[in-house]
Formats: structure tokens, sequence, C-alpha cells
């Protein structure tokens, strides 16, 4: 069984994990000419974004070949999954790749502008039961599409609308940096699309961002120093890593 995971802070990375298998970065599967995968069982595990899926997981989709009976996808989200699952199983199909699984998982959410980390964690969610039924139901080879309602396909057409009117939305300019970095280049390491430099300004280096932004907002999340900040966040002294993987596991698959 292959599994194909994209993870900005740890939540896709943990549930990836879980799975077993073969873990294939997504991020590091786009940097290498073998797009071709077969497996008896093949799974992609990412996060929502906007009620849907993330730029890189589009790219993902729309360049590699997959070839596989049993093909599952597994969608992370913190708040709500929309439509999300419609719309990936529609781009998916006109990508050549049928799925034959596709649910969601509840999780911390860790979008700083909206969410307070410190409340998402005291909020019930049943992580481990619902994960558990998700791999059970994988490891039956289980059929089955959560469709959702039609009000979460509004939603999602909605959101993916005003991305589109407004394409700042979620823009690196959002992001500043303090002078309690130290140049470490944590930020840099654990960004999925090398977006991030260490460039010396006088007498200290701090991170410089370019244009090709996923805004997974790991760099802020997994900054040692809490330096990088965003215009307006829930609450700025709170960061979000998930406890199952590690800072090097994230650095691994992203850098």
């Amino acid at each position: 069984m292959k599994i194909f995971y994209f993870t900005g802070t740890g939540n896709s990375l943990a549930v990836a994990k879980r799975f077993g298998g073969e873990l294939y970065s997504i991020p590091k599967v786009l940097k290498n000419n073998e797009l071709i995968f077969e497996d008896e069982k093949i799974g992609i595990v990412f996060p929502v974004y906007g009620f849907a899926a993330p730029n890189i997981i589009r790219e993902f989709i729309e360049k590699v070949t997959l070839k596989s009976p049993y093909i599952f996808v597994i969608m992370t989200y913190g708040n709500k999954l929309g439509g999300g699952i419609n719309w990936f199983m529609e781009f998916a199909k006109r990508n050549n790749i049928h799925i034959q699984y596709a649910d969601g998982l509840l999780m911390i959410d860790n979008y700083l502008p909206i969410f307070d980390i410190e409340k998402q964690k005291l909020k019930t969610k049943n992580i481990d039961e619902n994960l558990n039924r998700l791999l059970n139901d994988v490891s039956q080879n289980k059929h089955y599409i959560n469709h959702g309602t039609f009000l979460d396909s509004i939603a999602t057409s909605s959101i993916q609308g005003l991305y589109k009117i407004l394409p700042s939305f979620n823009s690196p300019k959002k992001f500043s940096v303090n002078n309690s970095c130290n140049g470490c280049g944590t930020c840099s390491k654990v960004c999925p699309r090398d977006n991030i430099t260490i460039k010396k300004d006088a007498d200290k280096s701090k991170p410089v961002y370019g244009e090709n932004c996923e805004f997974c907002l790991s760099c802020i999340n997994l900054c040692p120093q809490k330096a990088i900040k965003l215009k307006r966040e829930s609450n700025p002294n709170a960061r979000f890593m998930n406890e199952n993987v590690t800072l090097k596991e994230i650095i691994t698959a992203n850098n």
C-alpha cells in the first residue's frame, strides 16, 4: 500500500502514519521525475483548504498517474468539511483518477486568522475514534463517498469563488517577522514550496517570502521563537504542531 500525503503542521502526516504502508510526501514527489505509481491500494491524505484541496494537491493530481483498483482519500479538517469531497472527486475524475473511498476527519484547526488553537484543543473531536473507523473501512476495502449536503457544495463554490475574486486573500504579504527571530531557518525548512529564503539583513539573518506560498501556516506555527506573525490572529500566542509527529518529520516531508 502506498500513502501520499501533504502536511503543514502534522495532522495529515499523523493520519498517514496510522494507515502504514509506504509513505510518500507529495511536495517531494512533485520535485522528482517519477510520477507513475502502482499498488493494490493507494491512499491520499491531505488537509481541506477553503472547503476544497490545497493548490499543491491539485498540482499533484494533475501530474501524477495512479494505478490501483482501490484508491482512498482522507481529507483532514478543523471546522467544516463543506463540499470538499465532492469537489475533489470531480477534480480527480477529470484527471483520470477514480476514487473508491473518500471521507473526512475532524482534527485541530491551525488556521490562525480565525481559530484560537488553545480553544481548539479543548474541544471534543473524537479523533481517535473516528480515525479507527476510517482505518477499519479501508482495511475492508469499503466503497463509500461522503457526499455531504447540497449546502456543503454551495459553501465550497462560494469560498472558491471568493479566492478567485480576491487572490491576495491568503497572501505571503500577510506575514511579518519581529526582532525575536534568530535566523534558525526552521521556517524555510518546513516550507513545502521552497518559498522562504534566509537572508542577512544588517547583522541579522531573517526569512524573506517569495510569491509561491501555499499558506499552510507551517512557518508561523513551527517557528521556535514565535517570531513570525500574521496581520490578524485569533490568539497571537497560540501555535500548533500535531503531538504525534516531530518537527524533524515535517522538515523531512517538506524540505
